[in-house]
């Protein structure tokens, strides 16, 4: 009697412990890995990360990525029409490319 007894509360034991398992691995929260993308005409032009400025609001920090290559952290200028390289190159705005399609969205 004593055994059968001890047999479930085992089993209660080891499925307690399996509900909780359960449990603490649904409450995990994965991020979303999502990018902003876009389609053209000629591109597919995607925001991967992106860093507004705090001093010039008209400012974002932006990597994206055209046709699967992809561009590091640039300094997009909404106000100017202009992107800035890590070089430090002053790009003007394609009228369908990457800076246009940045500022577009984010002015909403």
């Amino acid at each position: 009697m004593t055994s059968d007894w001890l047999n479930l509360l085992s089993l209660k034991v080891k499925l307690l412990k399996l509900l909780l398992i359960l449990i603490l691995s649904l409450m995990i929260i994965c991020p979303a890995n999502a990018a902003l993308c876009h389609q053209t005409d000629h591109h597919t032009i995607c925001i991967l990360k992106i860093k507004r400025s705090a001093k010039n609001y008209w400012e974002y920090r932006a990597a994206v990525k055209i046709d699967q290559e992809v561009r590091p952290m640039e300094i997009y200028n909404c106000r100017e029409q202009h992107r800035i390289t890590k070089e430090g190159n002053i790009i003007p705005f394609e009228s369908d490319g990457a800076g246009a399609y940045l500022c577009r969205i984010l002015k909403r």
